[in-house]
């Protein structure tokens, strides 16, 4: 067996500490520019792991065109993260999140 197939399989669920999703929210909102990862399901239905940062107002390759958003994301629940992997920003929606790890800390929702 390859060792990729190998790590594959022991792929664990890590189990955290339970919190709310309005918790959750303010631990990342909190995080001041710490790297966060969530993992969330989308919208086509698929589980997807992020790693990015909040607070990321300048990237070299995503530069702001200084014209912000037509809407609100908490009214829809969602927290904007700069994904360091794609490096560009991501909406992600706290109502589908289940795992989280801030500063070494593993939450789950």
């Amino acid at each position: 067996m390859t060792i990729k197939k190998e790590l594959q399989q022991k792929e664990p669920e890590e189990q955290g500490m339970k919190i709310s999703k309005e918790e959750a929210r303010d631990i990342i909102k909190g995080s001041c520019g710490n790297f966060v990862s969530v993992r969330f399901v989308k919208k086509d239905g698929s589980i997807r792991n992020l790693n990015g940062r909040i607070g990321v107002y300048k990237s070299q390759y995503a530069p702001l065109k200084n014209v912000g958003l037509k809407y609100n994301p908490n009214d829809y629940g969602l927290v904007s993260i700069f994904d360091v992997q794609k490096k560009a920003y991501r909406m992600v929606n706290i109502n589908t999140l289940s795992q989280l790890k801030v500063n070494g800390k593993i939450y789950t929702t």
